[in-house]
């Protein structure tokens, strides 16, 4: 079993990239975006555990959430991928899983993908 994330260790991360997100203020380095998508990403993925969903956040980040058949050759069947702004947008609040499947940010793909929804806000600021 995979180590349980510290959630002290995941608001840090995204601490760091708050202004950034919020305002435009101050481009976080790639290893502070890194681990704010990383711990994120994994905590989503504790709260809805599964395996019919694949969340990607390229270059950083694939997770299994949500609870259904798993997948085990080839492409999922039920994938979620944006970028790593848009993912941090997310999983903090700043804005919502409809607002940006509907500007185009967000490709989800399969009829479970929206479920990731479920799981948003990860943290707030």
């Amino acid at each position: 079993m995979a180590k349980k994330l510290d959630p002290a260790e995941t608001k840090r991360a995204v601490d760091e990239v708050a202004g950034w997100l919020q305002s435009n203020v101050g481009k976080p380095s790639r290893s502070q975006l890194a681990a704010a998508v990383r711990a994120t990403a994994r905590t989503l993925a504790e709260e809805l555990p599964g395996h019919a969903v694949e969340l990607r956040v390229p270059p950083f980040v694939a997770v299994q959430c949500v609870e259904g058949p798993r997948h085990t050759r080839g492409t999922p069947p039920n994938v979620v991928e944006m970028d790593p702004e848009t993912w941090l947008k997310l999983a903090t609040g700043v804005s919502t899983f409809e607002a940006e499947l509907s500007a185009g940010r967000v490709d989800a793909s399969g009829s479970r993908a929206a479920e990731v929804a479920r799981g948003l806000p990860v943290v707030r600021l």
